[in-house]
Formats: structure tokens, sequence, C-alpha cells
């Protein structure tokens, strides 16, 4: 038989530095939370190669005495548990495991100098042998320097992507951890050119509009509720601004940036019905809580965490996100998009149907053919004498209807420029609102019991996590009991679901149950049914509506929560400011 051993110092450390730096960004994250938690005020970041040759992270922080460096480099040192007390853990790090799992796997050079200390000090470690240690000379705080990452462990090495990946992966992380404290400047390089360059004490909403997207200062709202203990802010984007990958959604928890499935579905659900399935958010959310709720101790990345209450945490997400965006819900995406204003200033004056070329000319510059693919469609309009208005009128955000075009757009004067609005799917939502209003929800979960109970066969932790949920599922309309160790009974659907395939319903919500700890899908696809009900109920593109009746749908937009958008996520109207117009026009 083999015989047990211990394992060598140097190969602990490369295993543990597998689990904490698996890539270059890994290390920088560590590294610029060591800066963050040691109070510093100023952090530079330098790279080459996307990490892979060079990452530097020097800050202006407490730093640290030669002793204290040699005991840094060693594993589960650290000053950042004052106690055993590792539930109440307030830093970004606490495991003491970072540095020596860096310093086995590359060459490392660390300089730190105390404020009160006439000079610093210089430690070199070679992949975990001490190489050389003196005096620096360096301001107060500390530098670290990282070369040769996974020099001597080609397995690894060979599994890093092309520098240009790694590069995006630093940059991701140089991101997500600036936005955490945007009261701290970071200045971030890769090679010769300069990033980021982020001034201290700024506020959230100007760090956003910098790191996330630079239009959410016109289309996102602020975020700042309370439910006990907990507390969200943050700022999050309007449902008419997406994105089609979650890439721009940043979630931090107690400060901490974090990947949490629990969090993502929280957010998920609080624009279920605001946008399409295959479009998502742009945010940036803050979760503050007692750290004797959270447990940040889940995985040595520390980008996972664990809740005490999740379904209190995931249901308070839900809620203050969808009360600050009633706050702005009748707002759409403001910006035309400038293609298509592009086109409308490019379009050439004296283009007309060749029909009527034959009696003035052809235009310089332009052949009948072109003159004709240019109004292959009959232009449609219509306009009529508007109703006498209240004087009160320039108070309308959406202004006063004076036409509709092709049917389907109605032309509205606002105080401050045009508004053009889409008739069905402004009237979608309205009708989706007044569903919601009159307990629409109520009647389409009701309960549909099957003449024939429905024997769903799934496997035995998909089966648990079902029972575990029966409850809150009957409240929707799906009731179902445990039949036998791998095995659910279905016995009623909800109404509007009377249709759905039993087996692949319970299957979907245990697989989302996994994913989320709550029956979300469920809930989505009952928003689903009031969304087609009020398509179906709705005003339809291509209907000639009277003036009373454009500006009855105006004056109830104006009122209705969530107005801004239809039921996927499209702007229900659009601006045109008056500069804008007279641009067009050349008077400015």
């Amino acid at each position: 038989m083999p015989t047990i051993r211990r394992l060598p110092e140097t190969l602990v450390n490369r295993i543990a530095a597998g689990e904490v730096v698996e890539r270059p960004a890994a290390a920088l994250k560590e590294l610029v939370e060591n800066a963050i938690d040691a109070g510093a005020t100023r952090i530079a970041v330098r790279i080459e190669e996307g990490g892979l040759s060079l990452l530097e992270v020097t800050d202006d922080g407490c730093g640290m005495e030669p002793d204290e460096m040699a005991l840094a480099l060693e594993r589960h040192a650290t000053s950042k548990l004052p106690d055993e007390a590792i539930e109440q853990v307030t830093t970004l790090g606490f495991r003491g495991e970072a540095l020596p799992s860096i310093a086995s796997v590359s060459l490392l050079t660390l300089e730190s100098r105390p404020a009160a200390a006439a000079q610093g000090w210089r430690r070199v470690v070679d992949h975990g042998d001490l190489l050389a240690q003196a005096p620096a000379a360096l301001p107060p705080g500390t530098r670290v320097r990282v070369e040769q990452l996974f020099a001597r462990v080609p397995a690894r090495r060979k599994f890093l992507r092309s520098a240009r990946s790694e590069y995006a992966a630093c940059l991701d992380v140089v991101r997500r951890l600036a936005l955490a404290r945007p009261d701290i400047a970071v200045r971030f390089e890769h090679g010769e050119r300069r990033v980021l360059a982020l001034q201290e004490r700024e506020t959230l909403a100007e760090r956003a509009t910098q790191l996330v997207a630079r239009e959410l200062k016109d289309n996102a709202v602020v975020i700042d509720g309370t439910r006990g203990d907990l507390r969200l802010t943050g700022i999050a984007g309007l449902p008419t601004y997406n994105r089609g990958v979650a890439d721009h959604q940043y979630l931090f928890v107690n400060g901490r940036p974090v990947k949490d499935r629990l969090l993502v579905g929280a957010v998920r659900g609080a624009y279920a019905d605001m946008l399409a399935r295959d479009r998502h958010a742009v945010l940036a959310l803050f979760l503050e809580l007692p750290a004797a709720e959270v447990d940040v101790n889940v995985h040595p990345a520390k980008t996972e965490v664990r809740f005490r209450d999740a379904q209190a945490v995931r249901g308070f997400i839900v809620s203050a996100l969808r009360a600050a965006l009633a706050t702005g819900d009748r707002r759409s995406a403001q910006r035309p998009d400038m293609v298509a204003m592009g086109r409308w200033q490019r379009e050439r004056l004296d283009a007309i149907p060749a029909s009527e070329a034959s009696r003035l000319g052809e235009p310089e510059g332009l052949s009948v053919r072109e003159q004709s693919s240019a109004f292959a469609f009959a232009p449609e309009g219509r306009a009529e004498a508007a109703i006498p208005v209240a004087s009160e009128a320039a108070r309308y955000p959406l202004g006063i209807a004076r036409g509709q075009v092709a049917n389907t757009y109605i032309v509205a004067e606002a105080a401050d420029g045009l508004v053009l609005v889409d008739q069905h799917a402004a009237h979608e939502r309205l009708v989706l609102e007044r569903l919601r209003a009159a307990g629409a929800e109520a009647a389409v979960t009701r309960a549909q019991a099957l003449l024939i109970p429905d024997v769903v066969e799934l496997d035995e932790a998909a089966c648990d996590r079902l029972e575990g949920a029966a409850d809150k599922l009957a409240a929707l309309g799906l009731v179902v009991e445990r039949f036998g160790p791998s095995a659910m009974l279905v016995r009623s659907l909800p109404h509007a679901l009377g249709r759905a395939d039993p087996a692949k319903l319970l299957r979907d919500i245990a697989d989302d149950l996994a994913a989320n700890g709550d029956a979300l899908l469920l809930g989505e696809k009952l928003d689903l049914v009031l969304a087609t009900m009020a398509c179906h109920g709705s005003v339809r593109a291509g209907r000639a509506l009277s003036v009373t009746e454009m500006n009855a749908l105006l004056r109830e937009m104006e009122a209705t929560p969530r107005s801004g958008q239809c039921n996927h996520g499209r702007p229900t109207w659009v601006k045109l400011a008056m500069s804008d117009v007279e641009k067009l026009f050349g008077r400015h």
C-alpha cells in the first residue's frame, strides 16, 4: 500500500495557489483588495501582457514593518482577524493565503514602509524561496510586483488564455473594486497605455458612469431602500436601456464584489415583466446587512456568499428594485438611435417619387431608379384639427397629440420637444397594469385540477427541492406532492397554464430552485401569461385613432407605472428635443 506522508511546504503552497490564483486577474484581485484593506486612498495598478509577465500594485496605505512582511508571506497569517470571530469579518481579505500563494508560483517583490518609518524594506521571493531582503526607498505605503507568474507550473500556464483575454479579466477586476470604493483614486495602466484614471472622493453615480456605461447618467434611477437591517443602494438602468449579455451587472455585498446566483435571480425577477428573456439589465447594486447574516467564507476566491435568510434577501432586493424603477418607470431610454438620426440628416431633399420625375425632371445626382427605391412605400400620415386643450397642457410630459403616422405612431408636441409614441407598445403596458390592478394575477393562478394526476419522474434531489417548495407552488396554483423517492405527483396546474406539459414545467422549476432558491420561473411564466393577455387586448398597430383617443392614451401613460417600456423591454415613446429638430433644419 502507498505510504501516507506529509507534502512539502512548497507543494502545499502551490496546491493552495491553484485555488486562489488560477489566472493573473485572480492574483490582481487579491493584491488590490489588500491595498483597500490597508486604508489606501490612492491605488496604482500596472500590468504587462495581460498580467502574464507583470502585475504591479502600489498603494499609500498603512504599510508594514519588516517582521510583519515576513509573517505576511507565511500561510494563514493575517492582520484582518484580530480574534477568531470569522463570521464578523468586515475586510475584503481574511484568509491569509493570497501573498504566500502568489509568491509560490511567481517571482514576487514586496516593498513596504509605514508612515512613521524612516525607510522601507524589500523582500524578494522566487517561487517560494527567499531570494533577497534589504532596505528600500519608497514613500509610505506598499508596492507588490509579480513577475514570471506560473513560469514553473507549466500545467497551469498552458491553460491560460491569450494576453488580450487575460487583460480583459484584469480590467474587469479593477472596475469592480474601483466601483466598490468610489472614494479611492485608482489608476490602471496596461503597458504604456493608461486605461483608467479615477479621482478620489467621487460619487457612486460619477464612478458608475465612467466604469459601467456613460449612458447611465441619463437612463438610470438611484436606489436607496431599507428593510430592517437590510439596505440596498446603487444605480439601476431603465428597462429600455439593456444589453444582450449580463456583463454590465455589478453586485456587491457589504462592499465585496460577488457573483452570486441568488442576487442575479433577484435582479431577473425585478425586471421580469419589463425585459425580454434574452436581454439583461445594466446596474450596480450594493447590499448591506449585518456580517453575521452572510457567510463570506464559502470559497477561497471569496466571490461567492451564502445568506442566512436567502428568501428574505431576495424578496427585499426585488421589492426595492421595483420601487426604485417605479420612480422613473414612465421614462424611456431617451437618446434617439444615432444611426437612425444620421440617416434622417442625410436624407436627400431632392428625392421625389419616380412618377414625379418625368414632370419635374431628374434632380442632379439621383436617378429615377434611386428615387423609386427611396419611396418603395407610400408615406402615410394623418392629422386633424385638435380639440382645444387646457391651459395647463404645458405641464404634460408627453405633450398634446398632433397627429398619427402610419396608423401606428402618435406624434405629440411637448413643451421641450417632439414626442413619438408607439401606440401598440404603450397600450400593451397600460392593459397589463390594468389587469394587475384588477387582481388578474389571482385569477391567472387559480388552480385547475387534473382529471388524472400526472406522475413526473425526476432525480431525488430535484424531488426534494420541489417538495420543500410545495406550499409556495400551491399558492401559485401548482399542487404537487411526493410520489416515491424519485417522482412527483401533479394534481393541478395554474389555470392559465392548463395546457402546459407538467413534466417540462416541473423540471424547469426544479432547475430554477437549484439556481435561485425560489420558484421564480413559474412566476415569470405567469407574468408572460398576463403579458400575452395584454398584448391581445391592446390597440393594434395600424388602427386609426382620433385626437381624443390619442390624448387619452398619453394622459394614461403619464399616470401608469412602468409606461416607459412595453412588456418586452422596448421603449413606448421617444422624444426629440427642439434643439435637435432645429439642428436638422440648420437653425443652430
